[in-house]
């Protein structure tokens, strides 16, 4: 279902998550570690729907780089407020940069325009536990995604 992987808007993925009472702690707050959860499945879906968007994206990235996955390399994150159970959150995903085996990843966690958590994450492309220059197709579409959301900023 689409709806669950949420949606890319002008350049951006946009993912919407309920908190519910697991993702909290003793006090009733959303536990640091949730918010690491959140955003994988942001970045996950994030590139889900750009494969989905360009059907040959993830064949012609399978055929130059068998085995291939994505690791997170590092992480820089700010948690500026608390979420609480039952909150709706959205967790947006924007491409930053890509740099040869590497990509880095703007996101962001938000309860409507409050913004709560913020992160840069770097994730390495991976075969056969080496890093590997991202194949061809795989940067073709996130540029794409990059340029409709450069095109859309006032």
């Amino acid at each position: 279902m689409k709806a669950l992987d949420g949606e890319i808007r002008g350049g951006r993925h946009v993912m919407p998550v309920r908190v519910y009472y697991e993702d909290t702690d003793f006090s009733g707050i959303v536990y640091h570690a949730n918010y690491l959860r959140f955003m994988e499945r942001g970045r996950s879906n994030y590139l889900r729907l750009l494969g989905a968007d360009q059907v040959s994206l993830f064949v012609e990235a399978e055929a130059e780089a068998p085995g291939f996955a994505f690791v997170v390399r590092s992480m820089q994150i700010e948690f500026l407020k608390p979420a609480r159970m039952d909150d709706v959150l959205e967790v947006t995903t924007t491409y930053e940069e890509i740099k040869g085996a590497s990509i880095t990843l703007h996101q962001r966690v938000a309860r409507g325009d409050e913004l709560l958590v913020e992160a840069h994450v770097r994730v390495a492309f991976v075969c056969d536990g080496r890093a590997r220059p991202i194949p061809k197709a795989l940067r073709t579409a996130m540029k794409a995604e990059q340029d409709q959301l450069d095109a859309s900023r006032p």
